[in-house]
């Protein structure tokens, strides 16, 4: 009988994700042997999973994997959707990103001028013992760049490249094969939609919005934050609905900032990357991705200096990568309607970038106390603690000042691009 042994981090994972683990790495060759488990990251850098890196030695042979492991508290998950999110990674993992694969290939697609993503070695979907299993990029050279350091114009150019790629594909995915392609996108759940239907919701970005007010001093800034919060899921809806109905959306990636993009890197130097994260993957216009990247994962300077040729740069990738199947950017996706999107999107990365400062700018101490948050509203039955943590003003002044600088250079970009 073939027994294995767990060791390291081992409480959050349950008997049944020991069992499915187990079962893995015996398909890997592996008979009675420890599997060392260790915690990757910092609190922090994972809200929606705990991940975790396992490891397995034999005789010389070493085998690593990630695992994403779905939170067991009651509230969160009901809060968070979580079996959603992992079925989204799921059909991403395990049907979309091979088809794209399949695409690549039978295009003839030089291997080094494909989508790059982390091989799927199983997922399991029974509530609440969720779990995918993913190839460990490190073991290639690939990390995880410094979340509170602005992405420089190079980096964000790999990035826009991997996006292209990515959009591209469902593009051609779109007009070879139609069926299939709306059949992933109906497996797709839209996050922003789920969390309109969370009454507490209201509550939480109704205190976010006074949070801002009350920590912002500049007029100006304020009234250009004024209800982002509050606008974003009403706007977010009416985006959903029209981009389900139009030729021009894509599946996106869906939350491509820094800590969802793996790096490998030549001299300190950026020359590859790896998106990781595809558990809010869904049927939406390519400019999600792009504003979602670029408003939350750089500076203003930086921006006002190659916003525009960021944008030129996009377009062009994507145009490159449609040619190679046959197909003309002017019919998929023409220059005027990217513009067109970048405008329409406003709305939404605005109140994308006011959530998202309010969670990013926490250091590890801080984001620590909002998962003990989030865990314990079990207890409790009510959202009130969780939501309580989530108020910026009850951070440090440094923490503070981090996510005034933050918000007050994303209205500065939009306010020199013409947006607002």
């Amino acid at each position: 009988m073939v027994e294995f042994h767990f060791i390291g981090d081992v409480d959050e994972i349950s008997d049944e994700q020991r069992k499915f683990i187990s079962d893995i790495v015996e398909k890997r060759g592996f008979k009675n042997v420890n599997i060392k488990i260790q915690p990757v990251g910092k609190a922090g850098d994972n809200y929606a999973a705990s991940v975790k890196r396992i490891i397995v030695e034999n005789d010389g042979e070493s085998f690593k994997m990630i695992a994403k492991i779905a939170p067991k508290s009651e509230m969160r998950r009901a809060v968070g959707y979580v079996n959603n999110y992992f079925r989204n990674e799921q059909v991403m993992y395990t049907e979309v990103l091979p088809k794209f694969a399949e695409l690549e290939k039978n295009a003839d697609i030089p291997e080094e001028e494909r989508l790059r993503y982390a091989k799927c070695y199983g997922t399991y979907m029974k509530e609440p013992n969720e779990i995918i299993l993913l190839e460990d990029l490190e073991v290639p050279g690939f990390k995880i760049l410094d979340r509170f350091i602005p992405l420089t114009d190079d980096t964000v150019r790999l990035i826009l490249k991997n996006l292209a790629m990515l959009h591209s594909l469902s593009y051609v995915l779109k007009y070879q094969e139609t069926e299939t392609f709306e059949k992933f996108c109906e497996s797709l759940v839209n996050f922003w939609l789920l969390m309109a239907n969370i009454p507490e919701m209201t509550d939480y970005f109704d205190k976010l919005d006074a949070d801002v007010q009350m920590l912002i001093d500049d007029e100006k800034y304020k009234n250009a934050l004024k209800h982002a919060g509050k606008q974003l899921l009403p706007r977010a809806a009416e985006l959903a609905e029209i981009d389900s109905s139009t030729k021009f959306s894509v599946i996106k990636q869906g939350d491509p900032w820094t800590n969802n993009i793996m790096f490998r890197l030549e001299d300190d130097r950026t020359i590859e990357c790896c998106m990781i994260d595809y558990q809010l993957s869904t049927l939406s216009s390519p400019v999600a991705d792009i504003h979602y990247m670029i408003f939350n994962c750089t500076d203003h300077a930086t921006r006002a200096k190659h916003f525009h040729d960021w944008i030129d740069y996009y377009h062009t990738q994507l145009n490159n990568n449609l040619a190679k199947f046959g197909l003309k950017i002017e019919d998929v996706y023409p220059r005027h309607q990217l513009d067109a999107d970048l405008k329409s999107y406003i709305k939404v990365s605005l109140g994308q970038a006011v959530m998202l400062a309010s969670v990013l700018v926490r250091d590890s101490e801080d984001a620590a106390k909002l998962t003990d948050a989030m865990n314990s509203a079990d207890s409790s039955g009510s959202m009130e603690e969780m939501i309580e943590q989530t108020k910026v003003s009850g951070l440090g002044p440094e923490t503070i000042k981090k996510f005034k600088t933050r918000l007050q250079g994303v209205v500065d970009s939009f306010i020199e691009f013409g947006y607002l």
